[in-house]
């Protein structure tokens, strides 16, 4: 029993890290990996299978699928932002949450708020999301997307990013969390003492260090 229960652990461990694991020659190449961002000749970037500033909320359609929620988030006494959210991103064995930022227009958030079939507090109670309206549909999905933020849902350590990402130009200390910062590639990555990791997309030109 005690040889069966290592051996199920052993697996399991396995199964946790393989998705950070050089992949098999013989498999096919997988796409849409965190850490696969092309940099395009004109300094921009292309990950997850998207190009920053480019790419439009409708190309995630036609490449991510339409298993996500699109709404306008806004905390208190904010217009708020437009964003597709993907709570199931999946890319072979990893997975994670994916969440695609516009730089939509004050007065655009404002008008798909007023018309928004609907309304709702969100989980944390500290904003509020709104749906907006069949009719502005085909405004809203015209947009660009301007910032990918992703959440994987395993851990990672110091010796995986590395491994993956390389090293960081800059580490910042704060408070229960030090930031990987990687501007030539637009990449900000929070490692947080007690919470899952944040990788933050943006186009390079846009980048901005975390004070």
């Amino acid at each position: 029993m005690k040889i069966f229960l290592l051996l199920f652990v052993l697996l399991a461990a396995v199964l946790l890290v393989y998705p950070f694991l050089d992949e098999s020659e013989n498999a096919p190449p997988l796409t849409g990996l965190p850490w696969q961002i092309e940099v395009m000749s004109d300094g921009s970037t292309r990950v997850f299978e998207l190009h920053l500033g480019t790419s439009r909320l409708s190309d995630a359609l036609d490449i991510l699928g339409h298993d996500m929620e699109l709404a306008i988030v806004a905390g208190t006494n904010e217009v708020g932002n437009l964003e597709m959210y993907y709570g199931n991103y999946r890319a072979g064995l990893l997975s994670g949450k994916l969440i695609l930022q516009t730089s939509s227009s004050e007065e655009n958030i404002q008008r798909w708020r007023e018309q928004a079939i609907k309304s709702e507090y969100m989980a944390s109670g500290k904003a509020v999301k709104y749906l907006p309206s069949p009719d502005d549909l085909p405004q809203v999905l015209a947009e660009a997307i301007n910032g990918i933020t992703f959440i994987p849902s395993l851990n990672l350590d110091e010796e995986i990013i590395k491994a993956r990402f390389g090293e960081p130009e800059q580490r910042i200390q704060r408070e229960g969390v030090t930031h990987w910062l990687y501007p030539e590639i637009g990449l900000d990555i929070a490692i947080f003492e007690e919470a899952k990791e944040v990788m933050q997309y943006v186009p390079p030109q846009d980048f901005q260090v975390v004070k």
